[in-house]
């Protein structure tokens, strides 16, 4: 007889106010990849979609930090987006992960991965890169 196992999964997002980048851990939820980078405005949709395709254990979230370990400015945006996360998906619970940092080391890692000057300008790109980071961020710490 044969039995289907489900797969969780992780969701990392990287939340901006025009692009979110989005990641996902693989089946063993020891690595993050970069998945896609989708248009703010239409998060939710995306996120529902990708529920429908995938067991959702957790989303983490990275969360904008000053270097003084208070909020920036643009954690208002992200405050926003997670009362819309716990309404929507209101089963699956939320982590929020320091994302200091995690635009450069996106591009610092684009750069080392061998992607060329004029593709690097392709912000979705750091901006899915960088969603995987807090997410590997998350994980490692996680197996620790």
């Amino acid at each position: 007889m044969l039995t289907l196992r489900v797969v969780n999964r992780i969701i990392g997002i990287d939340y901006g106010r025009k692009r979110t980048g989005i990641a996902m851990s693989d089946p063993l939820m020891m690595f993050a990849s970069p998945v896609e980078t989708v248009q703010t405005t239409n998060i939710i949709d995306y996120l529902k979609k990708l529920s429908q395709q995938e067991t959702i254990e957790r989303f983490v979230v990275g969360y904008p930090m000053n270097m003084d370990n208070r909020p920036s400015e643009a954690a208002a945006d992200v405050d926003v987006f997670l009362k819309q996360l716990h309404k929507h998906f209101p089963e699956i619970p939320v982590t929020l992960e320091d994302e200091r940092f995690t635009s450069v080391l996106a591009h610092r890692s684009l750069i080392e991965g061998g992607v060329r000057k004029m593709a690097r300008r392709d912000k979705t790109a750091v901006d899915k890169v960088s969603a995987a980071l807090i997410l590997q961020t998350f994980m490692d710490r996680k197996s620790e």
